[in-house]
This record gives structure tokens, C-alpha cells and sequence, in this order.
């Protein structure tokens, strides 16, 4: 279960890429493009997931903190779910998009 802390660091950190990406401009020439966009919360996603994996395995040689690794861990689980939500209202924007009369 993901708590208050780890959801406001999700947040924040999707609010800093948003932010980089030039998102809510007008669409600002220079910009940063969807699919970067996307291929950067991906990206962010796998380090998250890197992290956690470096914590469990210093945490198996005796060298990390019990909490350091659960907290890595939540992350991980918060940002995947994420992910995994975008993904899914991306795939049902797609099937709308599909279902309309040309």
C-alpha cells in the first residue's frame, strides 16, 4: 500500500517532468514531443526499478537499511501502477478513437 509521502513524491516527480516538457505552453515550439515525453516516464520507471534492486541486494549483503529498502520498493510499486494506469487510458483513448464514424 502506498503511503501519503510516496504518492506527493510521485506526484512531484511527474509535475518536474511536465514541467521540463514545456506541457500547458500552447504547445510552444521546442517543446519536448509525446512520445519523448513518454519514453522519459518509461525510463524513469525502469531507474526506479534499478534502485530498488540495488537496495535489495545491499540489503541481502547486510550493507542497507531495512526501511531504505521498503521505501524503494514502494516507489517502484507507485511508479509502475502509474504506468500502468496511463497505459490503460491510453489503450480505452484509442478504442474511442476507433469506435467514431468518419
Amino acid at each position: 500500500m502506498a503511503s501519503p509521502t510516496i504518492a506527493a513524491n510521485a506526484y512531484a516527480n511527474l509535475a518536474r517532468v511536465l514541467e521540463n516538457s514545456g506541457a500547458g505552453k500552447g504547445g510552444e515550439p521546442g517543446g519536448q514531443s509525446f512520445a519523448s515525453l513518454l519514453k522519459d516516464a518509461v525510463g524513469s520507471v525502469m531507474e526506479s526499478g534499478r534502485k530498488s534492486d540495488a537496495q535489495t541486494v545491499a540489503m541481502a549483503a547486510g550493507k542497507a537499511n531495512v526501511m531504505d529498502v521498503v521505501t524503494a520498493v514502494a516507489d517502484t510499486d507507485v511508479a509502475v501502477s502509474t504506468l500502468v494506469s496511463v497505459r490503460d487510458r491510453v489503450i480505452s483513448a484509442y478504442e474511442d478513437i476507433m469506435k467514431m464514424p468518419i
